[in-house]
């Protein structure tokens, strides 16, 4: 359960009465996503619906069946985030929005690439072009609900590409376990060779081609890698 310290308000004003309830900030977004992962107890600071928090002031449970036709206290909850909002303080909504602003930069850098070069953009320069178009995250929505509407924002700024490469890797037969364990969601294909080499043939988006190629020579110094057409 989060103290109330650290607890924000989550409100709503429904037929001239106004809701709240205090929540984890970290854990909203969190619920939004998937109720069911979180436990009301470790989302709200007090189990309590109230009419003012601050005052301590409840409504009654007349004033819950008539807004929300019901008094169940999970159901009110839900209501309450998703058609209330969320008081953030400035310093937490400043903190929440750039930490979400480096996510979607981060996604975007790993999937997408400059059309002439067919290498990523640096983050930097994705980072000001969201900023030249006044580009601002909502700290509540998921990284992959707004990736879109900022690859769109980006588009007329900055030229963006979306490809796949196919990577040819082979190592050492002593450094397999390490390269199938970071290669093994993207590859599409393996084999050991005569030599006791492990080879694999893997497809990844084409911002993450210098990454992947580096993350394998961390984990087999006797790596090769070629691109394959």
């Amino acid at each position: 359960m989060v103290s109330l310290d650290d607890a924000v308000t989550a409100r709503l004003e429904r037929g001239g009465a106004r809701y709240e309830i205090l929540v984890d900030p970290e854990l909203v977004q969190t619920w939004k996503e998937d109720p069911e992962s979180v436990e009301l107890s470790e989302l709200l600071a007090a189990e309590e619906i109230w009419s003012d928090a601050k005052a301590g002031d409840r409504p009654t449970s007349e004033a819950l069946e008539g807004a929300f036709g019901t008094t169940d206290l999970a159901l009110c909850v839900e209501r309450i985030l998703n058609q209330g909002s969320i008081q953030l303080t400035t310093a937490q909504r400043k903190q929440m929005v750039e930490e979400k602003m480096k996510q979607i930069i981060n996604e975007i850098s790993l999937t997408a690439t400059d059309p002439k070069t067919r290498l990523p953009h640096p983050q930097t320069r994705i980072e000001n072009a969201l900023a030249e178009a006044r580009f601002k995250p909502d700290p509540f929505l998921s990284v992959e609900r707004q990736v879109q509407d900022a690859v769109n924002i980006l588009k007329p700024i900055i030229p963006l590409q979306f490809i796949t490469v196919k990577l040819a890797f082979k190592v050492p037969g002593k450094d397999y376990g390490g390269v199938m364990q970071l290669l093994r969601d993207s590859m599409q294909r393996e084999q050991w060779l005569e030599d006791g080499s492990w080879a694999c043939v893997v497809e990844v988006p084409g911002g993450m081609r210098n990454e992947i190629i580096s993350r394998v020579a961390n984990r087999s110094s006797g790596a090769e890698v070629k691109e394959l057409d």
